[in-house]
């Protein structure tokens, strides 16, 4: 008679920050914001259906692809540089310099926000983990 092996204990996620949670969400609506960029590109035949296709998909899948990058300190640096490539976008459709800065300034809030809650809460599981020490 075998024995059926015993059950994995379910995995452990890794903890993300709330500077993570926060950037990877903005990068995902950039993405979507660059899908509907791509379609406004085509439909004023600003580029080659190709071109604009092409590039709007890559920009989409680099958006999402930083976006899982950000727990790296080099994965937040690609993620300010996609938002120089958003803002550049403006050559292509003026309005976008608008629309890119209101996300870069979403974008800025979300990163120091992020970094703020970060350290208050480093700071209270540093005050949990020693509770006697009140100096």
């Amino acid at each position: 008679m075998t024995t059926a092996p015993a059950p994995r204990p379910p995995r452990q996620r890794r903890e993300r920050s709330v500077t993570e949670m926060l950037l990877s969400i903005v990068l995902a609506l950039e993405a979507i914001l660059v899908f509907f960029v791509t379609l406004v590109v085509y439909g004023l035949k600003a580029l080659d259906p190709a071109v604009a296709f092409g590039g709007g998909a890559a920009l989409i899948v680099v958006l999402l692809i930083a976006g899982r990058l950000l727990r790296h300190p080099w994965g937040i640096w690609i993620a300010w540089a996609l938002q120089v490539v958003l803002l550049a976008t403006g050559i292509l459709i003026p309005l976008m310099y608008f629309i890119s800065g209101c996300f870069l300034a979403i974008f800025i809030y979300c990163f120091v926000k992020g970094r703020q809650i970060d350290r208050q809460k480093a700071a209270f599981a540093a005050e949990q983990s020693h509770p006697g020490d009140n100096s």
